[in-house]
């Protein structure tokens, strides 16, 4: 075997989990002050809620539960129906997913290993049977809080796109390409750049392929 390939195959295997795993403890503890001041805020803000919960699949296909900070209300309509995002999505909100702090509960997922750094983000358990066979290479690794896609226009894109990159990231996972994407993270969130920049509202749901790829 190449030693290229030797040293990719150690990288993805062994090293990538240690990395993730020493920079999330230093990380959560160095954040630890910042963090508290933004779960009282969120409190106040969502009326005693400052996390969003939900199931995600990930490595291979298994679920976890998801951490991030709540950025929309539970308001309803007089029929008792969640209302839009864009009219649930509170100014604290929009700020926080603007400069991506949103993300930064997932901490505590990387430490469990339910989640790299970077990797294919990971979206909802419903999405599962609408991917095609090259879409399901998405989860043949962890995902991540950033990754290939997000760098390279995230909700900018369309989800043909994103999956692509997705399984661009699976297909050339290195070293490398992680360093690359973790600059590129950086300069994007102090940019703020890759952001429906009118209101940081989430994308519309993946409906599925019309037809089955290899």
């Amino acid at each position: 075997m190449p030693k290229y390939i030797l040293l990719k195959n150690m990288y993805s295997k062994f090293f990538k989990r240690l990395i993730d795993l020493c920079f999330a403890l230093v990380l959560i503890i160095l954040l630890s002050p910042f963090y508290l001041m933004i779960v009282i805020l969120l409190y106040f803000a969502n009326g005693g809620h400052p996390f969003f919960l939900q199931v995600r699949p990930g490595k291979n296909e298994k679920t976890f539960c998801l951490v991030k900070f709540k950025t929309m209300n539970d308001k309803r309509n007089e029929f008792g129906v969640l209302l839009p995002d864009n009219e649930r999505l509170t100014s604290l909100g929009r700020f926080i997913r603007s400069v991506s702090i949103d993300e930064l509960p997932q901490l505590i997922n990387v430490l469990k290993g339910e989640m790299s750094f970077i990797g294919p983000r990971p979206l909802l358990v419903q999405y599962l049977p609408l991917y095609n066979v090259r879409q399901k290479k998405r989860h043949a690794v962890r995902p991540g809080i950033t990754g290939w896609a997000q760098v390279n226009g995230r909700n900018k894109l369309n989800w043909e796109e994103k999956f692509e990159l997705d399984v661009y990231y699976v297909e050339h996972l290195s070293f490398l390409l992680d360093l690359k994407i973790i600059f590129l993270t950086i300069r994007k969130v102090m940019l703020r750049e890759g952001i429906n920049a009118s209101s940081a509202e989430t994308m519309g749901a993946f409906k599925g392929n019309g037809t089955l790829r290899q």
